[in-house]
C-alpha cells in the first residue's frame, strides 16, 4: 500500500449510512477498516472487516490493531454505530439504558481513544461522529431522552477533542442528521416523518455521506456539529 493512501475506520459499517460511507471512501481509494456485529468478509483487498460488538473494548482493540497491521496507519475514524430506542422517559428499562450507553457512548470512547493514539504518531487525523439533530431540537411525539443524553454527549466530546488536539494536527467533527430514508422507516411513514422537517421531506443517506466526505476534505474545519436535518435544528 502506498503511504499516500489513507485509511478510514467505519463503525456500524454493515448497513445503512455505514455501508454507504464505506462505498464512498473506497471510491476515493481509501483503505477501509469496516466493523459491525454482523459484517461479512470482503473480497476487496482494500477493505478489512472486523466483526464484533463496538460496545466491547476488545472489539475496538481488534479493529485498530488489525487495521494498523494490515494498512499501517489510521487517518480517519467515522463513529457511525448507534442505536435509537424511542420510549417515554419513565418507560425506559435498565436494559435500554445499558444498550444505548453501551453502543452510543462506550462504542465511541474505546475506539476513539485507540484511533487518536495512532493518529498522534503522524500528527494528523480526523474523527467524525454521527449524532442527531434531536439534541438541539426535541420533537413532540418523538421521545428521545436517551438519544439526547448519549448523542448530546458526543457533540460535547467532539468540541473538547477538537480543542485538545488542534495543535497536534487532529480534527474532530460531528454530523447531526434529521430523519433519513432507510429500511427502518416503512414507505408509508415517509410523508408524516418528512413533515417533521421544515423542508417538508426526509433526507437521503447520501446527504449524510456527502457531509462526512466534506468534513474529511475540509482541513480548516474542526469542532463543528454539521446539521443535515432539513432545517429542524433552526426551528419551526
Amino acid at each position: 500500500m502506498s503511504a499516500s493512501q489513507k485509511v478510514v475506520v467505519v463503525t456500524g459499517a454493515s448497513q445503512g449510512i455505514g455501508a454507504e460511507t464505506v462505498k464512498a471512501f473506497r471510491k476515493l481509494d481509501y483503505r477501509i477498516v469496516a466493523t459491525a456485529r454482523s459484517i461479512k468478509p470482503s473480497d476487496d483487498p482494500g477493505i478489512l472487516t472486523v466483526a464484533g460488538d463496538i460496545a466491547d473494548p476488545a472489539t475496538a482493540h481488534r479493529v485498530i490493531t488489525e487495521g494498523v497491521a494490515r494498512f499501517g496507519r489510521i487517518d480517519t475514524l467515522i463513529n457511525n454505530a448507534g442505536i435509537f430506542i424511542a420510549k417515554p422517559f419513565t418507560g425506559y428499562t435498565a436494559e435500554d439504558y445499558a444498550a444505548m450507553t453501551g453502543v452510543n457512548l462506550n462504542g465511541f470512547f474505546y475506539i476513539t481513544q485507540l484511533a487518536i493514539a495512532e493518529m498522534e504518531k503522524n500528527r494528523s487525523g480526523h474523527v467524525v461522529s454521527i449524532t442527531t439533530s434531536l439534541v438541539d431540537h426535541a420533537i413532540d411525539g418523538v421521545p428521545s431522552v436517551l438519544a439526547s443524553l448519549t448523542k448530546g454527549g458526543l457533540n460535547a466530546a467532539t468540541k473538547s477533542l477538537a480543542i485538545e488536539y488542534a495543535e497536534r494536527g487532529i480534527r474532530a467533527n460531528a454530523v447531526a442528521p434529521g430523519i433519513m430514508k432507510s429500511p427502518m422507516h416503512a414507505p408509508e411513514t415517509h410523508a408524516a416523518l418528512g413533515a417533521l422537517h421544515p423542508v417538508g421531506h426526509m433526507g437521503e443517506m447520501s446527504d449524510i455521506v456527502n457531509a462526512i466526505l466534506y468534513l474529511d476534505a475540509a482541513p480548516f474545519v474542526t469542532g463543528e456539529i454539521l446539521h443535515v436535518d432539513g432545517g429542524q435544528s433552526a426551528g419551526h
